[in-house]
């Protein structure tokens, strides 16, 4: 279990800590402000894609393998991106960088779904939300730091070449103490599903991130709409290889399971607004106010560290009140974004990071009180045959409700920031842009807290081993 958290830990602190560094690669490099969104949209995309894929795989070919593989290729990729010498570069690294991790997270809950009876999975998701908890609190400490110590001259580069001797040293140790699990090869690999899979994530990203920067022309709307037809021949798809008995990317099983579908839905909805709100969050405080990144970093530990503390609270709950704990998170989280917009609202020409510490915890405090719960509501009803599946399920639709927050409060921020009536995008401007994509997290959480009331538990079957 410990191989499995140090894994899921440096996956995770690399999204904090690319967070808080954006606006010193956006400078380093001379991006766009949609280059930018693409060093996080292109991660989520490529992890979105991969998760469902590869947690297939790890049913088909053996989960430490496919796990020890995942953790190799996202070694392989944080040296690229640490090396990158440009833009285009970076965003070719990040797609490299999701699909090892990709590789590597849907087997971490597969196997912890497998290996632990029911009454301690409760405990051992928690763990992952502790490890989360964790990440979210070094992250932007270590990323923070990192750059303004400037390792020889290196700027932000040390934030991914960080995660080569982690990566080396989970290989090593998942050799050794990770248990063997053998595959079933019957499963197969749905290809078919994989593309329009990933045809339908493209069609609604790409035009939401480039139709800004493009002047919206009339083909990036056609885009849009192509994302309809392309989801509706992926469901088709997933049905004709359910008749025809070959593989399924998502089984027809878990679409046609009305708990495993509500808790995904209700999950890409709770997370599609956190990565998007801190990607803005960064630029407004350091690009707006001049903020360094160690001080960007430390003003959203408060949001950390109240997710840690939530995390371990909630783990000793287990399985117990999920609906409830969601409702509670999601209502936390709405009253925080409220009172974070209130604060930006009434900010003059500077800004001290003792005025967010109150709405950053309790908006920390509501998320770590909600992610075990929804993963456990979620995955409640999955048989075992079908583990790795619903745990990339699962992910793979938080990271598409990611990648979508990243393209609707990128265009909130940045669309305003460009069109803002302030010359020289000065303070009043940032605060207008910040002000107006805070209408998302806002929206997207008192969603959740309603969506909780029509999901319902639902035991599965499990058998040992």
């Amino acid at each position: 279990m410990a191989i499995l958290l140090i894994a899921g830990f440096m996956n995770l602190i690399d999204v904090t800590i690319v967070n808080v560094a954006l606006p010193s690669l956006q400078s380093g490099l001379g991006a766009t402000s949609a280059e930018i969104e693409w060093v996080v949209a292109a991660y989520i995309m490529a992890f979105a894609i991969g998760l469902l894929p590869f947690g297939r795989l790890g049913d088909m070919l053996g989960r430490r393998r496919i796990f020890l593989l995942g953790v190799g290729a996202f070694t392989i990729a944080s040296a690229l991106c640490g090396l990158a010498p440009g833009i285009n570069t970076l965003i070719a690294a990040r797609v490299l960088q999701g699909i090892g991790g990709a590789m590597m997270t849907p087997q971490t809950l597969a196997i912890a779904q497998v290996i632990f009876p029911p009454k301690e999975r409760g405990l051992a998701f928690a763990l992952f939300g502790v490890t989360a908890g964790l990440a979210a609190v070094s992250g932007p400490l270590i990323g923070g730091l990192l750059i303004d110590a400037d390792i020889f001259g290196l700027s932000w580069r040390p934030i991914f070449l960080v995660n080569i001797p982690v990566g080396l040293f989970a290989i090593l140790a998942g050799l050794k103490y990770i248990p063997a699990m053998e595959g079933n090869r019957d499963v197969g690999i749905d290809i078919g599903g994989i593309a329009l899979a990933g045809l339908t994530l493209l069609l609604v990203v790409f035009p939401l991130i480039e139709g800004r920067e493009l002047g919206w022309p009339a083909w990036i709307f056609a885009l849009s709409v192509a994302a309809i037809p392309a989801g509706w021949l992926f469901v088709r798809w997933q049905h004709r290889q359910a008749d025809a008995g070959g593989p399924q990317l998502l089984p027809v099983t878990l679409m046609t399971n009305a708990s495993f579908m509500g808790g995904v839905l209700t999950a890409s909805l709770f997370f599609s607004a956190v990565p998007g709100f801190f990607m803005v969050f960064a630029v407004f405080l350091q690009t707006g106010f001049g903020l360094t990144p160690l001080q960007s970093g430390l003003t959203t530990v408060p949001f950390s560290a109240g997710v840690f503390l939530a995390s371990m609270l909630s783990g000793r709950l287990g399985p117990r009140w999920q609906r409830q704990r969601i409702f509670i998170g999601s209502a936390m989280l709405f009253s925080a974004m409220l009172w974070l917009q209130s604060l930006v609202g009434g900010l003059g020409t500077s800004v001290h990071s003792s005025l967010f510490l109150p709405p950053f915890l309790i908006a920390g405090l509501g998320l770590g009180t909600a992610v075990s719960p929804l993963f456990q509501l979620a995955l409640s009803s999955v048989p075992d045959r079908d583990a790795g599946s619903a745990s990339g399920g699962v992910q793979s639709f938080q990271q598409v409700g990611g990648a979508l927050g990243v393209a609707v409060m990128g265009q909130l921020f940045f669309g305003r920031l460009m069109s803002g009536t302030v010359p020289g995008a000065d303070y009043p401007t940032y605060i207008d842009s910040l002000y107006h994509a805070l209408f998302y997290p806002v929206f997207a959480f008192g969603l959740t807290a309603l969506a909780v009331f029509f999901l319902k538990p639902q035991a599965a079957q499990h058998k040992p081993g």
